[in-house]
């Protein structure tokens, strides 16, 4: 009686492990809108400890859907574990965003990791083995690859890469990562296509689409959309951009989910109110005129300007900023727990 117990008891436990693998994807949620968040990694935006996220937790009273951090090309191409068994630790996904770059500098190719390089297979070998690393993982991941393109900073940009050419190459590269790190088997990530809610430069080739590797290599689609991101710039109000965005990513794409994948704000009291930029921000996600935004993830973030000037980022840059932000973020709608197939 005892051994049949004991062999109940076995397979029990194993058929719960292997069902609560069987769903590595992550979907949307049938109702509500999911809450992730950036808290606070640092310059590098990959400082992450679990008392970074700790802070968070505790000055919102939060569990976010995801915690975001990059994974910068410096060092070479390798999965983050670490970072990503922290980020378990809380019972949240790991939403790692891959920036191929081996240095900080901007506003021309990278002189490593160019897209023409990787569309070509010449980190076949890392790519492969940052695939397996994530399966060994063992858990669901979310990830991007090279964010924000059609803005006018990172060295993926078509700004730097001939413009309408670069763009066909950025989505050669894109289709040939993605392709395989699943030929080698790394079932459990779900991708990303982010996008600047505003194309820098505004030009026709510079738009969504041109950027976009298709339907059949992402599984949800993503923006930033951000206010003042430096005290003493012209105030940019969250609403029309957003609009914009969402309009130009609706018709991209028929059937994907949309995500508020980066928002934020500056403090600058002389310039606008960030509390009412926050509250701007979630009444337009709530207000039911754009039921495909299924995410959303503030870059709670304070970071250092090359002149020395700091931008304050976090939602509790002022007491206000924080009321606001805790006031809707605890709301039933952000409460909503991951769903897998």
């Amino acid at each position: 009686m005892i051994r049949l117990l004991i062999l109940f008891i076995a397979i029990i436990t194993f058929t719960n492990s292997a069902n609560a693998q069987k769903g590595q994807k992550l979907v949307p949620p049938t109702s509500g809108i999911y809450a992730g968040v950036f808290p606070d990694m640092g310059n590098t935006e990959d400082s992450l400890t679990t008392e970074r996220i700790q802070e968070y937790l505790n000055i919102t009273g939060t569990q976010p859907v995801w915690i975001c951090f990059s994974n910068s090309w410096f060092y070479g191409i390798k999965f983050p574990m670490e970072k990503a068994r922290s980020v378990a630790e809380f019972n949240s996904i790991p939403y790692i965003r891959i920036m191929p770059r081996s240095d900080w500098g901007m506003g021309r190719p990278d002189p490593v990791y160019g897209l023409d390089k990787i569309a070509d297979g010449n980190f076949d070998e890392d790519l492969i083995r940052w695939a397996k690393d994530a399966k060994r993982f063992g858990k669901p991941i979310l990830v991007e690859f090279a964010p924000e393109m059609n803005g006018n900073w990172f060295p993926w940009s078509g700004a730097f890469n001939f413009e309408e050419e670069g763009a066909d190459l950025y989505k050669e590269a894109h289709r040939h990562v993605v392709e395989l790190m699943r030929e080698a088997g790394a079932d459990n990530l779900t991708w990303m296509y982010h996008v600047n809610a505003v194309s820098e430069p505004n030009a026709d080739w510079n738009r969504f689409k041109s950027y976009y590797p298709g339907d059949e290599y992402i599984d949800w689609l993503g923006m930033s959309v951000y206010g003042s991101q430096k005290v003493g710039w012209p105030w940019a109000f969250f609403f029309p951009y957003f609009r914009n965005a969402y309009r130009e990513l609706e018709k991209l794409s028929k059937v994907k989910p949309i995500a508020i994948a980066e928002f934020g704000v500056v403090e600058d009291p002389s310039a606008g109110n960030k509390a009412d930029w926050i509250r701007d921000a979630f009444e337009t996600v709530l207000s039911g005129k754009f039921p495909r935004i299924k995410a959303i993830s503030y870059w709670h973030s304070s970071f250092d300007n090359a002149d020395g000037s700091i931008s304050n980022m976090r939602v509790d840059s002022s007491p206000e900023a924080l009321r606001v932000y805790n006031e809707f973020i605890n709301m039933e709608e952000f409460k909503v727990k991951a769903k897998f197939k």
